[in-house]
């Protein structure tokens, strides 16, 4: 299904300096950490891990149990994955993430991952799908993941304008599709890396740009190997989704229960199994209501049963 699915992660954290974050990397794969103005490992196998400065990141540094701010550049991290599988390289990123963890690495409020899946077997149909998903799911997507107020300026929910625009046109080429992602940036140059349209959860300007990648970065960074196993697993199959589909609906359906409601979802595109069990628990875990049963239960019984029989009764 997706487990060979190309696929890159950015992960932006603090509480140690790049360098420190690039010796614990190298620790984990064996690599030779080297100095380019941003720290790089590389691998055995001559893959390459980054580990760069972001602005975006809130600074900070231990002393103790205490987390003390600091406007110091080398606090502001961020990984950058190579070229990865879910299959071949799932394992060594979470003991990446875990050595990160343990050497004093944490996420500050302001800091996010960023999932970046291969652009190549996209087609103007898939792309559509996918915008089509994640404004379908926006509101649960965002409930389960957690998103932070401080985060959400960085990835926003899909513009109604946006998806309203994609539907009506129906856009058989990327060029049409570019033309309504654009819309409304007329002063950016479409070039810019920092692009304003990149800040979305679902990032379509990284496809148009440079990478040629579809880029999801609704995800709170972690540094809990679970947690970012789940968020990799989740970008995998809702683009394995977009790219299978024939056809996919805006529509966002009323879900009364919203743990079913993701739950039925995450085994329909793939979390199927023991292997996705602590995956399907993290992505449900900030959601109400029941996962087991639609209608809930009372003293063990279908809700959905005793309403039944109580107008079978009436």
């Amino acid at each position: 299904m997706f487990e060979t699915t190309h696929f890159g992660i950015e992960v932006e954290f603090t509480g140690i300096t790049k360098k420190q974050a690039a010796e614990a990397v190298a620790k984990v794969i064996d690599g030779t950490v080297s100095f380019y103005g941003h720290c790089q490992v590389t691998a055995p196998d001559g893959r390459v891990w980054k580990v760069v400065y972001d602005s975006s990141v809130r600074g900070f540094r231990r002393s103790g149990t205490r987390k003390i701010a600091v406007s110091n550049e080398a606090y502001q991290c961020e990984l950058v994955s190579p070229i990865l599988t879910y299959q071949r390289d799932i394992d060594m990123v979470q003991a990446i993430i875990r050595k990160l963890r343990k050497e004093g690495a944490f996420a500050s409020d302001t800091a996010g991952i960023h999932v970046h899946l291969d652009g190549a077997p996209h087609t103007p149909r898939s792309i559509r799908n996918f915008v089509n998903i994640i404004a379908s799911k926006n509101d649960l997507l965002y409930k389960a993941l957690q998103i932070k107020g401080a985060r959400q300026t960085y990835c926003k929910k899909m513009d109604e304008y946006l998806v309203k625009r994609m539907n009506t046109v129906k856009p058989t080429t990327f060029e049409q599709i570019a033309e309504i992602w654009y819309a409304g940036y007329e002063n950016e140059r479409r070039s810019d890396h920092y692009h304003g349209s990149r800040y979305h959860f679902l990032n379509l300007h990284s496809f148009f740009n440079r990478t040629h990648t579809v880029e999801l970065r609704g995800f709170n960074s972690e540094l809990h190997a679970g947690k970012v196993r789940s968020y990799i697993v989740l970008a995998l199959a809702l683009n394995n989704q977009a790219l299978s589909q024939r056809n996919a609906s805006s529509r966002k359906v009323q879900e009364e229960n919203e743990k079913f409601a993701m739950r039925t979802y995450l085994n329909r595109i793939g979390f199927i199994g023991d292997e996705f069990k602590s995956c399907r628990e993290h992505l449900c875990q900030h959601l109400d209501g029941n996962g087991a049963w639609r209608f809930g239960k009372v003293n063990g019984r279908s809700v959905r049963t005793i309403r039944t029989e109580e107008c079978n009764n009436a």
